[in-house]
């Protein structure tokens, strides 16, 4: 990939995850209006099960098959790009077939010891065969980001994310389901078709991308050594994934389990954690997904420019994305704290999520910026350390949750404050070992006119919040949601072109 096209390529990727975003967050709302937060919490204790057994499979493969693939496109050796390609669909489909089958003879286990809902059995049993899509999916996908076409999964993204809703919204019709188990199992169906028609049409351009090409006179490695190479860089960040989503799924499983020691009974504490883990955090951490998209086209890039021993570069990039996370995350905090009741009145329709959003928007920017740190050490090839600082973390949340939740003055809280103190941890962690590597600077200055400008903005959304009329209630707050960001980054804008001039 041209180093002349990385924002290009991350505008495609970050305005086709928008879209897939925004029919996710739709899927959120329809759920949210279907389920209800107790619904809501049910569904978020399957989730993390599900997503265990994802990094179990393919945990590290997206990574992996990228760097591997774009090595062999830049050598125009598609013989060997494909052979990898191949191989790596093989191993990771018997692999998969033998995961998703002890998952789906394991789900009557684990909805009654694990997660101690006994709801969640249909759920987890039918989507037991998506594990395998997925799986697949994600080697197709690193192909497309490697090879620099990512307006192929990314368009597929969009699609795949439309078909669920179309499916859900179908299914609730139809089925009529006169209980949360029951609507959640749907939900869980519609996850699992969209990944299937994802699988399909992957495969389908893969096969279209692949007659294209003109095959060289490239000796073909072994089947064995090019597993080896995508493996020796998926493994330890497959690893790293599957700790780290172990102890995050024990945090998930541990917060209904303490909120009820502090008091609350269990339908409660599941309203909780749907109102704050699945509304309020999907609020404020909607916009992560343009942090997400530049990331992901940022492991290539540094590995092409740590290749050319082009340092200059990289640390210049370095540098870029940390400030774009760190400004978006305080034009977010912004916002959220503005009018923090109008947005959960906005997307969710409630009036009891304004408390919820605001606190969760206090870690929005230590959490936007720590995520950039994960691609920029994956860029770097620094995966042994990723494992390392990521479950020291997942260790700290687990103690933090299981401390804070079980306060009856703090309850759900008691996640807000573990996000900000763990985001923390992984950010200084994660960035110390980057400045070992980088000359990466941040002058004291610079920070302190960033917090100026956005008590600044914040004044301005204020007198919006006051003088645009209440009657046009989404109109207006459309309108605030739009001043943020546009004033933030426009004033910004100035600032550094001034800068710049001097």
């Amino acid at each position: 990939m041209k180093r002349d096209n990385f924002f290009k390529e991350s505008l495609i990727l970050t305005i086709s995850n928008l879209a897939t975003g925004i029919l996710s967050f739709m899927f959120s709302i329809i759920l949210s209006r279907e389920l209800g937060p107790e619904g809501m919490g049910l569904y978020g204790l399957v989730m993390p099960i599900y997503n265990l057994f994802i990094c179990l499979i393919c945990g590290g493969m997206v990574t992996a098959i990228s760097k591997v693939a774009a090595v062999f496109f830049s050598k125009n050796d598609h013989k060997n790009l494909n052979k990898s390609i191949k191989t790596a669909l093989s191993f990771d489909l018997i692999w998969g077939l033998i995961v998703a089958t002890i998952f789906f003879a394991a789900a009557s286990f684990i909805s009654t010891h694990i997660i101690k809902d006994s709801r969640t059995l249909y759920p987890l049993k039918i989507v037991a065969p998506a594990l395998i899509f997925v799986a697949l999916s994600s080697i197709l996908k690193g192909y497309f980001y490697g090879i620099s076409k990512v307006k192929i999964p990314a368009f597929i993204d969009i699609f795949e994310k439309a078909i669920r809703i179309g499916v859900i919204v179908t299914l609730i019709n139809l089925l009529s389901a006169s209980n949360v188990e029951g609507t959640v199992t749907i939900a869980y169906t519609a996850l699992c078709v969209g990944e299937l028609v994802s699988l399909l049409l992957l495969f389908i351009f893969y096969r279209i991308s692949k007659s294209k090409q003109v095959y060289t006179t490239i000796k073909a490695e072994g089947r064995a050594q090019l597993l080896f190479d995508i493996l020796v860089i998926s493994f330890p960040l497959c690893l790293n994934g599957f700790l780290s989503t172990a102890l995050g799924t024990v945090s998930t499983l541990i917060v209904p389990r303490r909120l009820v020691s502090a008091g609350f009974d269990y339908s409660l504490a599941l309203s909780l954690i749907g109102k704050f883990s699945g509304m309020a955090l999907s609020i404020t951490y909607f916009p992560i997904i343009v942090v997400n998209s530049i990331t992901t086209v940022l492991v290539p890039d540094l590995s092409q420019s740590l290749s050319k021993k082009d340092y200059f570069a990289l640390e210049g990039r370095i540098t870029e994305v940390l400030k774009i996370a760190f400004l978006l995350s305080l034009s977010t905090l912004i916002i959220s704290t503005s009018i923090p009741d109008s947005l959960g009145k906005l997307f969710f329709s409630r009036d009891d999520l304004g408390s919820y959003i605001r606190f969760a928007a206090f870690s929005a920017p230590l959490t936007y910026t720590a995520s950039t740190t994960y691609g920029i050490l994956n860029g770097l090839g620094k995966q042994g350390i990723l494992l390392r600082n990521s479950l020291l973390v997942s260790l700290e949340e687990v103690m933090l949750l299981y401390l804070l939740t079980g306060i009856p003055s703090i309850n759900i809280y008691g996640y807000g404050i573990s996000l900000i103190i763990t985001s923390s941890t992984i950010l200084a962690l994660n960035m110390h070992e980057i400045r070992k590597h980088c000359y990466i600077s941040f002058s004291p200055s610079e920070l302190f006119i960033y917090l100026l400008l956005s008590v600044f903005v914040y004044l301005i959304l204020a007198i919006l919040n006051n003088v645009l009329p209440s009657s046009a209630f989404i109109l207006k707050n459309i309108i605030i949601i739009a001043a943020g960001y546009i004033s933030f980054f426009f004033f910004i804008s100035i600032i550094n072109k001034e800068s710049i001039n001097k």
